[in-house]
């Protein structure tokens, strides 16, 4: 019925007719109502057969019940009745069958004799292992190195034996000679030493019989440690290089055969009472100027090492920087909240006049796009007479400034975590200055231009930023993989950056290779102020607190397959450090292989 069950029949007549299932007209309803007025309700079953419905009577239910009970459908029938013994203990007359015994129930079995051959071919071939005897030992206590060398690990080509302890010597011994026994001088060196410091674990002691030897108070300690070396211990034969050390060390050239670098000190640069944080040199490399926290700003004949011309700016200077195009004579200051722009008529007449044309040129309406509280003023009078031209009002503290090296543009930095505007970028021939960026990300440390592509550098605490001018899009992020950049430099390739950071590292970034540190220089053992290039030769070098200006050479190659060559050259020592303050500032000289620096000292030393 099972298979009908989709079907309108319910199988087929002799004929091959389908029987059609009777209707059913029922619903649940009827079956309900069925269900409360129908007394006989519960012993109604459906024929699924006929599809009506049948009334079991009692003798039908009483055999339902018994069947679920498990007992015998018939009533009557006695399921403990005595039973018959076919088979007796007493011989019959006449056999229950009378076959004659076969010829095979006398004979060896032969099936039987193929299967035991079958299983002594395995045996000797070694497929059928014989039921091992088990071994009484396991479970007892035994030693784990006993036999070690004639074991399977001994066969072992990289196997070492675990290492005998050493036999007792006179130390140990309860009555050892005089010798050995320690003086109040090797007893106080003893329990001064460190416990892996000591010849002996023990002190030797003298008694007069073995039975006044207490118990050894460090026994299960020694037991413990014997375990552990025993199995702790990771014991392989390892095959020995020989390797001449020499080989091991990068093959660098000599520095003789670098020169030319500084490597005296030629002159002492004195007349600031504060400390000097920066220093630039002119771009012709006559004139050097610096900026003290005594609130002035000094220019010194580099050859001379006289000092020209003091201007008080009324602030400590934070950062100067010279204009880097030679057909101009300007000079950039930071201090407080004000940029100023000083012109010291240090050049000749040609390159004055258009100094001055450059600084007199109007101011436009729309000066400050995104800028913000930025004001342009020229100054008068006293500040006029001393060479300070133009005052950029910012509205937080500057810290840094740098030129393009066309001149034109000056950058500034000011660092503040609450604010969008950290770097501003002014224009001197029009007078208008421009907020580059919407939202800066992290605390601005240092910006500087890109020699020749129009890229900006941003240095924040951890990375360094390089942006597009011209797309107005970042265009990589260079991870120094320090906690802190105080300063950053680019090569005048541009291919190149160096950062200098104050957890003591200099890190070489090479921009074609990887936005990670090409080489992570620690030469310095405190935080390194500074860090420049120079113009010409293939020089860099890193100033620190722990007063020294480390000058290294670096080669930078046009082949790209080739990396840059970095060899440590030089360390210059001089300047004294003043309240946990070295060296502050580092600067090249523009075309000579000389380096200038700037101290807590109070003092700029230039080494040739």
């Amino acid at each position: 019925m099972e298979w009908y069950r989709d079907f309108p029949h319910i199988g087929y007549n002799l004929d091959g007719k389908k029987i059609y299932k009777p209707i059913r007209n029922k619903d649940e309803l009827d079956d309900f109502l069925d269900k409360m007025d129908n007394p006989d309700y519960w012993r109604t079953v459906p024929d699924k057969q006929t599809g009506s419905d049948v009334v079991l009577s009692d003798e039908q239910v009483q055999l339902v019940n018994r069947l679920q009970r498990g007992q015998f459908g018939d009533a009557n029938f006695n399921e403990y009745e005595p039973q018959v013994e076919f088979f007796s203990r007493d011989v019959m007359l006449h056999p229950v069958t009378n076959r004659p015994a076969d010829k095979r129930s006398f004979i060896p079995s032969l099936i039987e004799k193929e299967k035991v051959s079958k299983l002594v071919h395995a045996i000797k071939m070694g497929w059928i292992k014989p039921r091992r005897v088990e071994d009484d030992s396991r479970g007892r206590y035994y030693d784990l190195w006993a036999n070690e060398d004639s074991s399977i690990l001994a066969r072992h080509k990289m196997h070492l034996p675990a290492p005998k302890i050493p036999l007792p010597g006179h130390q140990e011994s309860y009555n050892p000679p005089p010798e050995y026994l320690f003086t109040d001088e090797e007893r106080a060196l003893w329990e001064q030493q460190d416990p892996c410091d000591r010849k002996l674990p023990f002190v030797p002691r003298k008694f007069s019989s073995l039975r006044q030897v207490p118990a050894f108070s460090r026994f299960i300690h020694e037991r413990f440690e014997r375990c552990l070396d025993l199995y702790l211990c990771p014991r392989q034969r390892k095959m020995r290089v020989n390797v001449n050390p020499e080989d091991l060390i990068p093959k660098l050239p000599k520095p003789k055969d670098l020169q030319p670098f500084p490597t005296t000190q030629s002159l002492v640069y004195r007349g600031h009472s504060g400390l000097v944080r920066s220093i630039s040199v002119s771009p012709s490399g006559q004139w050097l100027a610096s900026g003290s926290d005594d609130g002035s700003v000094r220019f010194w004949e580099v050859c001379s090492s006289r000092c020209l011309k003091t201007v008080q700016v009324g602030g400590a200077v934070k950062s100067v920087a010279w204009n880097p195009n030679p057909s101009v004579c300007l000079l950039a200051v930071a201090l407080d909240s004000v940029v100023l722009i000083l012109s010291p008529s240090l050049a000749d007449r040609q390159v004055v006049l258009s100094s001055e044309r450059l600084l007199s040129a109007p101011q436009e309406a729309d000066a400050n796009e995104g800028a913000g509280p930025v004001t342009w003023s020229e100054t008068e009078g006293e500040e006029l007479n001393h060479g300070i031209r133009l005052k950029i009002q910012h509205p937080k503290a500057v810290q840094q400034v740098s030129w393009h090296a066309k001149g034109d543009y000056v950058a500034s930095v000011m660092p503040d975590h609450s604010s969008n505007l950290q770097v501003l970028i002014h224009q001197l021939s029009r007078r208008r200055s421009q907020n580059p960026f919407r939202k800066n990300k992290g605390l601005v440390q240092c910006v500087s231009f890109h020699p020749v592509r129009p890229y900006f550098f941003v240095g924040t605490q951890r990375s360094v930023r390089i942006y597009n001018l011209v797309k107005q899009e970042m265009t990589k992020k260079l991870q120094a993989n320090s906690k802190w950049i105080s300063s950053m430099a680019v090569h005048p390739g541009g291919d190149h950056v160096i950062c200098g950071s104050y957890d003591c590292r200099l890190s070489w970034f090479d921009l074609d290779l990887s936005t990670k540190p090409y080489k992570m220089l620690r030469h310095h053992k405190k935080a390194v102020r500074g860090v420049a290039y120079h113009r010409l030769y293939p020089l860099f070098a890193s100033a620190s607190d722990d007063g020294t200006v480390i000058v290294c050479h670096g080669t930078v190659y046009n082949d790209l397959l080739q990396n840059p060559l970095i060899v440590p050259v030089k360390v210059l020592r001089g300047h004294e450090i003043t309240h946990d303050l070295g060296v502050l500032d580092v600067t090249f000289h523009p075309t000579q292989p000389w380096v200038f620096s700037s101290g807590a000292d109070a003092t700029i030393r230039l080494f040739t």
